[in-house]
């Protein structure tokens, strides 16, 4: 039988799927898919304790429909950085990462024309969840090669020791489960 976390954010409560991500760790599984009424509570929450931001910046694929609530919400832009390089692309700007939930170094990638719309903007760069920090470097570094100011950095969750961090807003702590 499957083990859970009671979460409480943003005024709302669900119960988390322990996971296991290695031989000793457990993580409880926050997924926002499908769960409207999380994202929208979320991307009020987030966006109350944000500041002035002209352009939000999220990275595929979870953290996408928060990024849209909080734009859609807010009336500014997102711009999602892709999994993987897309036909539609032209002259791709591309930075690894090796986050928690993923097994291998991932390639990130962002299209020349957004990146050209980051230049010297404010960016809300957003996530679901911080744990170590390895996406959401490859977040900033998007926003340093487009010479844009970075605004804050936001998630809903910080896991574990991210949520000793100073230099992000999160709305509530996550704790990771050794075993």
């Amino acid at each position: 039988m499957a083990e859970y976390y009671k979460l409480q954010v943003a005024g709302l409560e669900r119960d988390l799927k322990l996971c296991p991500v290695g031989e000793h760790l457990d993580i409880a599984a926050f997924i926002m898919f499908g769960d409207v009424e999380m994202t929208v509570k979320c991307a009020e929450e987030i966006l109350k304790r944000s500041p002035e931001f002209d352009v939000i910046l999220t990275a595929e694929a979870k953290s996408i429909p928060l990024a849209y609530e909080m734009a859609r919400q807010s009336g500014k832009l997102y711009i999602p950085v892709r999994k993987g390089k897309k036909a539609y692309m032209t002259d791709p700007v591309c930075v690894s990462v090796k986050s928690i939930t993923t097994a291998n170094t991932q390639t990130l990638y962002l299209d020349k024309k957004d990146l050209e719309i980051l230049k010297g903007k404010k960016v809300l760069i957003v996530d679901d969840v911080i744990s170590t920090g390895m996406s959401l470097k490859a977040l900033e570094e998007f926003v340093e090669k487009a010479e844009g100011i970075i605004a804050a950095k936001a998630a809903v969750l910080a896991e574990g020791e991210a949520a000793d961090r100073t230099d992000i807003i999160y709305l509530a702590k996550l704790p990771v489960f050794p075993h």
